[in-house]
């Protein structure tokens, strides 16, 4: 332990990135207002001048990946070609469940459609129709759908790679080294980009849940308490998710985590049978066809000719923040994917989590769609009012009101706690040298980090902070995965290719027929001999 904290203070990774962490919240908590200004004129200049990168980007990611997983690199085992899954296969996928439904799902999981149906993505739309509802349905799909997740899955199999095939310690500065080299400079440089755009993506969430919680309680209890409030509830989240990681993640972690999936699930079915069961169905057949026909317009889509904010405002925020916290999901996803096939791991982290987050759009915001346009609610106005509301609205107009908000709360609270718990666990690795076991004042100072940026965010500006945040750390971190498609590519020409079974086959049959014609040529006899053997 004594060994490990004096690694930990040796190493710049982790006292730069957590200088410059510290600096911004002291500077957020000194000078708020100024912070907030500093960072809205940050988040203007970065989505107008380099939008079109994170769109690109992200586009390129997906094609690299479609492209890996169809071609001969493939069917590269993670961990050698001998090895065995380490999880079964539908274990593995409740894993990936756990992975890609996060407290952001349930912040914007009503919220996001219901904004779109009240101001259209497109000018020429008319709101509250149901041209709208479909558009926002469609569009709701695309940012949860495979892009995000395409971003996971690059940083995961990269990790995964390194961590199970090249016995590597699995940091991003290692994963780049054939493109730009091992000078400690460089790699410490990357290393710490990783972690601060971690801590931002992750305060992002923090700052959402908390958000979300503090409205919660003003709809069970009627009254909603401001920034004193907030505070206490980060404050209630700190101690909980640094006690759960204190026990270590085969036990605090494990135990909410199950709790999670027990809570989504049944929250999730309770609304698809008590709500419009057969609207549901329905949203979720357009709307995944939607998804489909308008995948390439979506990705490359921006606004030069109009002008406008609402693309930098929605999708170009979702992949600055999926890129924020693509270190940290893609640590968890390649934990737990050792023995899997290049193929599988990429097919299943791209469609499985995509899949149950769009059902859960489906399920809660098509539940609220329903109300608006064929029962007469307001649920758009009051979102439009308060995002942090719209889940806790839609539940007045179902049975159990109080008791569905109170789980609601509950299961933001176990999100949040073990994102948290994970996240800790995760900085405190990457800067103790990829250390699998780091110590406890490692992920303690991060603990901390993480909850006081966060609480610094939500005075500075609240959810547009937040936003800021993610998007701007994230900048940086995006050239760092466009060099990581590149330093795959090199990597995987190098690794020798497993032998097919359709290979192996045909090898044997042509062993099959040689030792036949072998066999035929000195068992027949000769043209040159008579019967009686003479020439």
């Amino acid at each position: 332990m004594r060994h490990n904290t004096i690694m930990l203070w040796k190493n710049p990774v982790f006292y730069v990135s957590a200088a410059v962490i510290l600096s911004l919240a002291i500077l957020g908590a000194i000078i708020p207002e100024a912070f907030g200004n500093v960072a809205g004129s940050l988040f203007r200049f970065t989505t107008m001048n380099f939008g079109w990168f994170y769109l690109i980007a992200v586009f390129l990611i997906i094609v690299f990946l479609i492209g890996l997983a169809v071609s001969k690199y493939g069917s590269i085992r993670l961990g050698g070609e001998r090895e065995k899954p380490e999880f079964p296969f539908f274990t593995w996928i409740s894993m990936l469940f756990s992975a890609g439904f996060g407290v952001g799902l349930v912040f914007y999981g009503v919220a996001e459609p219901m904004s779109h149906f009240i101001t259209p993505p497109y000018a020429s739309g008319e709101a509250l129709t149901p041209d709208a509802a479909r558009v926002a349905m469609g569009y709701s799909f695309f940012h949860w759908g495979v892009s995000q997740w395409a971003v996971f899955a690059l940083m995961g199999l990269a990790i995964a790679f390194l961590q199970f095939s090249k016995k590597g310690n699995g940091l991003v500065s290692t994963a780049l080294e054939p493109v730009t080299g091992s000078r400690p400079a460089v790699k410490n440089t990357i290393d710490s980009l990783a972690i601060i755009a971690t801590v931002m993506g992750v305060a992002t969430s923090l700052g959402l849940g908390v958000m979300q919680m503090n409205g919660g309680l003003g709809a069970v209890f009627g009254y909603q308490g401001g920034y004193g409030t907030q505070l206490i509830i980060m404050g209630l989240l700190f101690i909980s998710y640094m006690l759960s990681s204190s026990t270590g993640l085969q036990k605090g972690i494990r135990y909410l985590s199950n709790l999670n999936l027990g809570l989504a699930l049944g929250l999730l079915l309770f609304v698809f049978f008590t709500g419009p069961t057969v609207f549901i169905l329905e949203t979720f057949t357009v709307a995944l066809g939607d998804y489909f026909s308008d995948f390439i317009h979506h990705s490359l889509r921006m606004q030069p000719y109009l002008g406008g904010s609402w693309v930098r405002e929605w999708t170009i925020f979702y992949w600055a923040w999926a890129i924020a916290w693509s270190p940290f999901v893609g640590a968890f996803i390649a934990r737990v994917s050792k023995g899997r096939t290049i193929r599988e791991f990429v097919l299943g982290v791209m469609t499985v989590p995509p899949a149950i987050a769009c059902l859960w759009i489906a399920t809660f915001g098509g539940t609220a769609l329903w109300h608006d346009l064929y029962a007469g609610t307001s649920i758009a106005s009051a979102v439009q009012n308060d995002l942090t509301s719209a889940l806790f609205v839609t539940f007045e107009n179902l049975p159990f009101t109080n008791m569905l908000s109170i789980v609601s709360i509950l299961l933001i609270l176990t999100f949040l706690v073990t994102s948290a718990d994970s996240a800790t666990f995760i900085l405190a690795s990457m800067s103790s040298f990829g250390n699998l076991n780091p110590t406890l004042l490692a992920k303690i100072v991060w603990g901390v980090l993480i909850s006081v940026i966060a609480a610094v965010l939500l005075r500075a500006g609240g959810l547009e902070a937040l936003q800021t945040a993610s998007l701007i750390s994230a900048l940086p971190f995006t050239v760092v995965l466009v060099l990581l498609i590149a330093s795959l590519i090199m990597l995987l020409r190098k690794e020798p290719l497993p032998i097919r079974k359709a290979d192996l086959k045909r090898f044997r049959r042509l062993e099959e027929a040689s030792r036949d014609k072998g066999h035929n040529r000195h068992s027949e006899p000769s043209d040159y001999s008579d019967e009686g053997g003479q020439r």
